[in-house]
């Protein structure tokens, strides 16, 4: 499997992240392990969660994709081999959020408990926190880098203004830099990453990490039709993407997916890959069958045709 550098960290990572919002909610326990032992069985070692997930769920409080990998890491022994990424921010609770120093130091401690590790790879900050200092957030994440329970850190959801002034304090005060990006963004929603953030991260050397690779299974093109949006638990998001630039966008994947005998959800997810500057796309999937097409998307390489036509019916309104 292809590696690629996390910004300027020293880690080198697969060039799909395994995303794990769909643990604890539509894959159960045992599901997610299979899932997971696939994604690893083909190389795909990249892991990315947050304490949030799955707290939508009712009867959730949060933590529990964390302990899904906690346990499957556990029971298979495999922590050394796997690349664990979390984040920190979003609401857990009542007064539970935010990237104060207090609220990270007591959260790491949760994620690794549940995660059953003593170090997480890379802690991501999952939303910006405007009413706390960025030199405070930075500085917690410096010491709980000192002390070996984080590597590298990133940030997800970020501006590229609040991106920007993040890196200029970390340079100014010699703080941990923010050495990866997760934004939104896939074939359909271009335009908040590429016109404002793809030129900074490739100049500042940030890896780049998107989420929602497939638009909520959109990219899959098990959505053509009202008729469709019953399908999955997400169905109900298709509305704002079935529009007739979306319509447009599948013809698109259906004619490249022709061309290559690969079907649109791997295609979508090869358009990601190919992008410039473009770390790791980070899919989700709820089956091994689902396993299998994120697979054979890493080993898809669409030329430039491919991507012109692709770039071509996602580009304007």
């Amino acid at each position: 499997m292809e590696l690629r550098p996390l910004g300027r960290s020293g880690i080198d990572v697969p060039k799909l992240c395994v995303g794990s919002n769909v643990f604890g909610w539509t894959a159960d326990e045992t599901a997610s392990f299979r899932i997971l032992d696939a994604f690893a069985e083909a190389g795909l070692t990249f892991i990315d969660t947050a304490d949030v997930y799955s707290s939508w769920v009712p009867g959730n409080s949060g933590g529990e994709s964390e302990a899904i990998i906690g346990r499957w890491m556990k029971e298979r022994g495999n922590r050394g081999g796997i690349i664990l990424a979390t984040k920190v921010g979003s609401e857990m609770g009542p007064g539970r959020k935010g990237l104060s120093r207090g609220y990270i130091r007591s959260a790491v401690e949760d994620s690794l408990r549940r995660l059953q590790t003593d170090v997480i790879d890379l802690y991501q900050s999952h939303r910006d926190d405007p009413e706390t200092p960025q030199e405070e957030t930075l500085g917690a994440y410096g010491d709980l880098i000192r002390e070996g329970k984080v590597r590298a850190i990133g940030a997800s959801n970020f501006t590229r203004e609040r991106l920007e002034s993040s890196l200029a304090i970390s340079a100014r005060h010699g703080l941990p830099r923010y050495e990866s990006l997760q934004p939104l963004y896939n074939l359909h929603d271009r335009s908040d990453y590429e016109t404002g953030l793809e030129a900074y991260c490739r100049r500042e050397e940030v890896g780049v990490i998107p989420y929602y690779g497939l638009a909520s299974g959109f990219l899959t093109g098990k959505y053509r039709s009202e008729a469709d949006f019953g399908k999955s638990q997400r169905g109900g998001r298709m509305d704002k993407y079935l529009d007739a630039r979306g319509r447009r966008i599948l013809e698109a994947l259906d004619h490249v997916s022709e061309r290559y005998g690969a079907n649109p959800a791997r295609v979508a997810l090869a358009w990601l890959m190919a992008r410039p500057g473009l770390t790791a796309p980070i899919a989700s999937a709820t089956s091994v069958e689902q396993v299998r097409d994120l697979v054979a998307s890493t080993e898809l390489d669409l030329d430039e045709d491919a991507v012109s036509t692709l770039d071509r019916a996602s580009s304007g309104p």
